[in-house]
């Protein structure tokens, strides 16, 4: 009889571990494939991919990228799109540029306008999708035409530039060690730590809450093995970093906001609110939501985070060029396709985008060090995003 009951167990144990992993494939799935594309190209580099250095310039080249994917990622959910996210890094780039270069601005008061700016171009393309409802594809295809030709009229077709170099450590400064020890940066390490410690506190004290409120969890052998893969993944990152230079300042921004963005769309009003509208807008109307001032919203977030990674690319280049964020915006689309958002709205997290950003940069770094031309990078990269929304749209039929 005991053994009866041990086997059922057992059987119902692994049904239910099948059947959460099934459920969840889409949240699971790319964080698993970005950890089998690293350690692909870290063995086919030799052990290139994750030495500390080009650990940093992975971090430093995909920054940008990971900072607009937090607001494209909103605007997908919400059913729409932005194409002209590239453009206006470009533009907010020249502008920086003519402020401290030209005009001898001071980098803080250059900061502010530059990110007022794009919220303003945010709100100017938002009030013409929300509010007038010309297709997002339609604004934001003719708003990076013309941010593309104030760029060059800004720039008058040169490059202007380097910047002062307290503006420059906005993307090349690290975080200063308060340790002793010549060989290993310990405020990176310490931060790892505790980042990781947060994060499984967290982790259980959400786990707690939905036990208590009946909500389905992961199974609790799942629940361990996921976090303690974390802490060591995380652990182990901040340790690489440690024995370089330390953290990036770019890093503790873009973790800053990743934290920020996951709350928001996690644990407020208005981020399930733009889930909705992305699930159903007719529905979501009718509930009480104000789906056009959301809407305006989302854009409005959009340019300000194009802003901000127009700033930090400027930074890392320490020159402002006419051709400054030509293609993120294929980047950054590619970024939330690939990390689990559907083409449809509704769907996605930020984790996911974050991941998917990750996966785009990990292939591009390791396929540079192959010596892998430009062309069939953009080969394989256009096949990874064909195949991850082949598979959004093959879940949705299901």
């Amino acid at each position: 009889m005991d053994t009866g009951i041990a086997s059922k167990l057992s059987v119902d144990k692994r049904e239910s571990y099948g059947n959460f992993l099934k459920t969840h494939f889409r949240d699971y799935g790319m964080l698993v494939s970005l950890l089998v594309i690293m350690a692909f190209f870290q063995v086919v580099t030799d052990g290139t991919l994750l030495k500390p250095l080009n650990l940093t310039n992975l971090v430093l080249q995909n920054s940008y990228i990971v900072i607009m994917a937090l607001g494209m990622l909103l605007v997908i959910v919400s059913g729409h799109i932005d194409l002209s996210v590239g453009s206006i890094v470009g533009f907010i780039g020249g502008l920086a540029a003519v402020l401290m270069v030209q005009f001898g601005f001071h980098f803080i008061p250059t900061i502010v306008i530059c990110l007022l700016v794009g919220a303003l171009i945010g709100a100017i393309q938002g009030y013409w999708v929300a509010f007038l409802k010309v297709p997002s594809f339609i604004v934001t295809l003719a708003g990076m035409l013309v941010f593309k030709g104030l760029l060059l009229s800004l720039l008058g077709g040169r490059s202007v530039g380097p910047f002062p170099v307290t503006f420059q450590k906005l993307s090349s400064g690290f975080i200063p060690d308060i340790g002793t020890s010549d060989t290993l940066n310990m405020t990176a390490l310490a931060l790892g730590v505790i980042v990781a410690a947060a994060l499984i506190y967290f982790s259980y004290r959400a786990r707690a809450s939905q036990e208590k409120h009946g909500v389905e969890t992961a199974p609790f052998g799942f629940f361990l093995f996921k976090n303690a893969l974390l802490a060591v993944l995380l652990v182990g990152f901040s340790y690489l970093l440690a024995t370089y230079r330390g953290l990036p300042n770019v890093l503790v921004i873009m973790f800053a906001l990743v934290a920020l963005y996951a709350f928001v769309t996690n644990r407020t009003t208005i981020g399930r609110r733009i889930y909705a509208l992305g699930g159903n807008e007719k529905a979501a109307k009718l509930s009480g939501i104000k789906t056009e001032r959301l809407t305006f919203l989302t854009f409005v977030n959009m340019g300000v985070l194009a802003a901000l990674a127009g700033l930090i690319f400027a930074a890392r280049l320490n020159t402002a060029t006419p051709k400054a964020g030509l293609g993120f915006e294929l980047d950054v689309i590619a970024a939330c396709f690939i990390g689990g958002a559907s083409a449809y709205g509704g769907v996605g997290k930020v984790t996911g985008a974050v991941i998917g950003a990750f996966v785009m940069g990990v292939m591009n770094n390791g396929m540079s060090i192959l010596g892998i031309g430009i062309d069939y990078q953009q080969v394989i990269k256009g096949l990874v995003l064909l195949a991850a929304v082949t598979l959004d749209v093959y879940n949705k039929k299901k």
